[in-house]
């Protein structure tokens, strides 16, 4: 089977699984495979790939039939401009996240200390410390197996972040300046609802916000107040039907200059209120 021959298969195969962006995808996964780029598929796409490269190439394009994220398969995503390692302990970064990291970005300022409460990852503290000076940033979440994920995340980007175990505040002891989260806020009736590559295969303890999609704001809200500095800012990122909710919620409980930010595609994406 040629290089040319195995994209054309590639494509088919994931047509049939209802991958959406097939063509994209057969690429990306014979790239992997193969260890090639664009400039040497164009010179050598009518060349014979090797029984190694075809094994291989089959393999992973089995997985992504089966629906299992490209990411999780390819085992990285790009975020701010950053590249994270993910795999199936952890949410795969999404650009809507973006939105929460550059507002944050506009009211943090040296010598302040930011917590990411349910880090995943750790795209939004590590992106957060990498676009930052003289900032101190910590981080929390529940799963021992996530916190491997965020802490290999701020060596590859080579950033300091303190990790913490914990069910959101149980752990915490200090006040900061700032707290950001992106917490599960999927209700629980919808989760069967998404495609497979999330309601399969992403970890449902970080989707699942349960029967309304608001527990985690309700909590996070509560306890916030007694670990934000006087004058810190809570920002949370928002499912897009939630702004309203999560505002009311924030200044029912004393929060001020409360506001909802909208995200590129022009649909609520961040809640933001002052302690």
């Amino acid at each position: 089977m040629t290089y040319r021959e195995a994209i054309k298969l590639g494509e088919h195969i994931l047509q049939k699984a209802d991958i959406v962006d097939a063509k994209n995808d057969a690429w990306l996964l014979l790239a992997m495979a193969c260890k090639i780029d664009h400039t040497y598929y164009y010179v050598h796409m009518d060349e014979e790939m090797s029984e190694e490269q075809t094994r291989e190439y089959q393999s992973i394009l089995s997985k992504r039939a089966e629906r299992i994220p490209l990411q999780y398969i390819v085992g990285e995503q790009e975020f701010m401009g950053l590249t994270f390692h993910v795999n199936s302990s952890v949410l795969i970064p999404r650009q809507d996240t973006e939105t929460l990291v550059e507002e944050a970005l506009k009211i943090i300022e040296p010598g302040m200390k930011v917590l990411d409460m349910c880090t995943g990852s750790g795209c939004i503290i590590i992106s957060i410390i990498k676009n930052t000076t003289d900032v101190d940033g910590y981080a929390c979440d529940i799963s021992k197996q996530a916190l491997n994920v965020a802490k290999e995340n701020a060596k590859l980007n080579n950033v300091f972040v303190e990790f913490e175990r914990s069910d959101l505040f149980e752990k915490v002891t200090e006040q900061y300046d700032v707290i950001v989260s992106n917490p599960p806020y999927i209700r629980t009736s919808e989760i069967p609802h998404l495609m497979p590559e999330v309601s399969v295969f992403e970890p449902r303890e970080a989707l699942d916000g349960s029967e309304d999609g608001l527990e985690f704001y309700r909590r996070i809200v509560k306890d916030s107040r007694d670990h934000l500095k006087p004058g810190g800012r809570l920002l949370f990122e928002i499912g897009c039907d939630q702004g309203r909710q999560v505002a009311s919620m924030m200044e029912y409980a004393g929060f001020s200059d409360v506001h909802i930010i909208k995200d590129l595609a022009k649909n609520d994406r961040v809640v933001t209120g002052k302690r």
